[in-house]
């Protein structure tokens, strides 16, 4: 059998190397089809990952694409977990499309669906989601690669830091701690602590080297903390790290009042309730039906969602669990 499944391969990647791409593509899909419906998900696997990457590299990404697509009904229908193996030829497949393929998009949202049901991540697999973030930065579409990167594994922060530090060269000044909250606000929202101290290390950094801008350096006993005289939100942002670290609500209550002012400017109350909820226990106040909020008092009622990245079956004790990948 394995025999007959390489002479079988070797043809279709003759095929392609001849240029008949359409016919390749057709006899792979026929074979995989007969291989699922034996349920040999093995040998379905084998002749689809391999053309899948013979039709990519030569730069079919329509029918490579395709092909991929079928990998991942193969991995669902055959319940494939997500493993070094299954992941290491998926990510080897998202690396080889070309570009521009439109294809890309549906393959990577495959992918982190496949990943969430059958892996330990509700938000998918954080190692695709690195992957994913990285090239779309690289393509320079930020808003794709910050969904994924947030999601990310331990290197992500550093990915996402650089591309929102480069978006951000390109506008205002002024605007830097816009672009910085697009990082830290986020990974705190999903319990992530040590992915929004890193991003925000790392993007505070960059901006260190900017010509001309003003900053302070203030030591105490317990930590340094350089302070930005002309970008008050980004000092907020800073000293809101160090309160969600000591998880003290009268020193977050204290931090809100003194910037109230410039809180004004953004549109940032909504996440900051959140997070005063999260890592201070100050409960956001809600509208709704007395009686039902007494009876789901009486019979234990309450939200009980993690964080976006965090594995099944966390349980949320009022600061979220860190997110995937980096415990």
């Amino acid at each position: 059998m394995a025999s007959k499944l390489e002479k079988t391969i070797q043809r279709q990647q003759q095929k392609i190397a001849e240029g008949q791409f359409y016919e390749a593509h057709q006899q792979l899909r026929v074979i995989a089809s007969r291989y699922t419906k034996a349920q040999d998900w093995d040998n379905a696997t084998a002749i689809l990952h391999t053309g899948a990457q013979s039709l990519l590299q030569a730069g079919q990404g329509g029918s490579g694409g395709d092909l991929c697509i079928f990998l991942l009904d193969v991995f669902n229908k055959g319940e494939v977990k997500p493993d070094a193996s299954t992941k290491g030829k998926l990510l080897g497949l998202l690396r080889a499309f070309p570009k521009d393929e439109p294809t890309k998009k549906k393959f990577i949202g495959e992918m982190i669906g496949w990943s969430a049901k059958f892996g330990e991540y509700p938000a998918g697999d954080p190692e695709i989601h690195h992957v994913a973030g990285s090239l779309y930065a690289d393509a320079l579409e930020p808003y794709e690669a910050e969904r994924h990167l947030l999601l990310g594994n331990q290197d992500s922060s550093s990915t996402l830091a650089a591309l929102d530090y480069s978006w951000y060269e390109a506008d205002d000044s002024h605007t830097a701690p816009l672009y910085c909250a697009r990082g830290v606000l986020p990974y705190l929202l999903t319990g992530n602590l040590r992915a929004a101290n890193k991003f925000f290390l790392l993007f505070t950094s960059f901006l260190s080297k900017k010509p001309g801008l003003n900053t302070q350096q203030i030591s105490t006993s317990a930590s340094d903390l350089r302070i930005y005289p002309t970008l008050p939100l980004l000092n907020f942002i800073g000293l809101l790290l160090r309160s969600v670290e000591r998880g003290d609500p009268s020193l977050f209550r204290q931090l809100k009042s003194h910037y109230a002012t410039n809180l004004k400017e953004v549109n940032w109350n909504e996440a900051l309730d959140q997070l005063g909820e999260m890592y201070f226990g100050i409960k956001i106040p809600r509208q709704g039906n007395p009686m039902m909020d007494m009876l789901g008092g009486m019979f234990g009622g309450g939200g009980f969602g993690g964080a976006g990245g965090a594995k099944k079956g966390a349980a949320n004790k009022g600061i979220a669990p860190a997110a995937a990948g980096l415990d």
